[in-house]
């Protein structure tokens, strides 16, 4: 039987304790997990922790960011529709107007002491994503079929880069799970009351599917509109895992076209981890930038949605048969398959383009170990680790 759903929320009491979230959720994707279970579960006793625990299996077996969607469904079984755009809108926009602040300022960066600072955030992402390479292997690669796994998808991406490269990469990965990894847990089902029903879910999975055809096949001409919404949109239908897993597609989608220079992209990356809130605000950054012909705030707030757009879509199509598709035979191999991939890819992100242009010489090697030895510490929190990066290379001046 469908849980009993929960009584109604405010607009005000959704918009206020999700934008508290947005303004102060510093961490990253899994300590926003710790702050929404603070919030929902232990101070307002929105969900019981059963079904704060099946909401986050259905957001972690998805692609998509895994904590912007557990927001959005909290918002939506709190509030309905309503809820979960107020969820959506108040923990993203105070993150997304940082780093579009960023992309505005950028143009002011072009001096010595803006090289240098710029180039202390690309250092901040060589930390950044060794620090989570380390630890999604640790957790999502334990064993040596999952290690293969994620060593076949790195090599495979670094030998031949494309969206098509990482969709078959993840899609081998599920393959390759369901016959190795036939020992991996299968999480306890359980059934949530959504706002749609079957005819719904069914229209948000062909919506996702069609989209998604259709930015796969979309021909990269030029930076208009229509195309970034198609690259936007493909990155964030195929990011298993969330947060740091998004920088080898967006880096696909906008630097190789030419739409973003290479250090215009780290140095965002750098950024995102000193602001609250989902590390894919940086879309709102990298929309910002990419020469459309139309104002920057448009092209920031349509970069925003389509790369968010297909998690969403996901959820709302997976929700309510939750409970049959994680009984099925081989789900918990598949996804544990999937995770692995997930691994190989970031890795291979970690090499390039992080390391291979954010490391030019002994001194950023020594920076770059610093901060990956601080974030790994645990005691040391990621706003610090960016103002350390940076000072360092501010005073070691422009690299040469």
């Amino acid at each position: 039987m469908p849980r009993p759903s929960p009584p109604p929320g405010s607009t005000r009491e959704i918009l206020g304790a999700f934008l508290a979230l947005g303004l102060s959720s510093f961490g990253g994707p899994i300590a926003h997990v710790g702050y929404m279970r603070e919030a929902f579960v232990r101070r307002r006793g929105w969900l019981d922790e059963a079904a704060f625990a099946q909401l986050l299996a259905v957001c972690q077996f998805l692609p998509g960011p895994a904590s912007s969607q557990l927001g959005f469904g909290i918002g939506l079984l709190r509030g309905g529709w309503r809820g979960a755009l107020l969820a959506f809108l108040a923990f993203t926009l105070p993150s997304a107007l940082l780093m579009f602040a960023l992309a505005a300022l950028a143009p002011r960066l072009d001096g010595d002491a803006g090289r240098a600072l710029l180039h202390g955030l690309a250092l901040v992402a060589v930390a950044v994503v060794a620090h989570g390479v380390v630890g999604m292997a640790r957790q999502l690669a334990p064993d040596l079929p999952r290690a293969l796994i994620a060593a076949g998808a790195a090599a495979a991406v670094l030998s031949a880069g494309g969206a098509w490269v990482q969709l078959a990469a993840i899609a081998i990965g599920a393959l390759a799970g369901r016959a190795l990894c036939r020992g991996a847990a299968v999480p306890r089902s359980v059934a949530f009351a959504v706002p749609l029903g079957a005819r719904g879910a069914a229209a948000c999975l062909g919506l996702f599917a069609l989209l998604l055809v259709g930015a796969l096949l979309w021909q990269d001409t030029g930076p208009d509109a229509t195309g970034m919404a198609a690259a936007f949109y493909r990155a964030g239908a195929l990011v298993f895992g969330g947060g740091h897993v998004v920088l080898p597609l967006l880096q696909q989608s906008v630097v190789e076209p030419g739409w973003v220079g290479q250090d215009a992209f780290l140095a965002g990356y750098g950024a995102a981890q000193a602001v609250p809130g989902p590390m894919f605000s940086l879309a709102a950054y990298l929309g910002a930038l990419v020469p459309l012909d139309q104002p920057a705030p448009l092209g920031a707030a349509l970069a925003v949605a389509a790369v968010f757009l297909p998690g969403f879509l996901l959820l709302l199509a997976v929700l309510p048969a939750w409970g049959r598709l994680a009984a099925r035979p081989g789900a918990a191999g598949a996804m544990a398959g999937v995770n692995a991939a997930v691994v190989g890819l970031l890795a291979a992100a970690l090499y390039d383009p992080v390391w291979t242009h954010g490391i030019r010489g002994p001194l950023d090697l020594a920076v770059a170990a610093a901060g990956f030895l601080a974030l790994a510490s645990g005691r040391v929190p990621a706003l610090a680790v960016v103002a350390g990066c940076v000072a360092a290379a501010t005073l070691a001046g422009p690299p040469g």
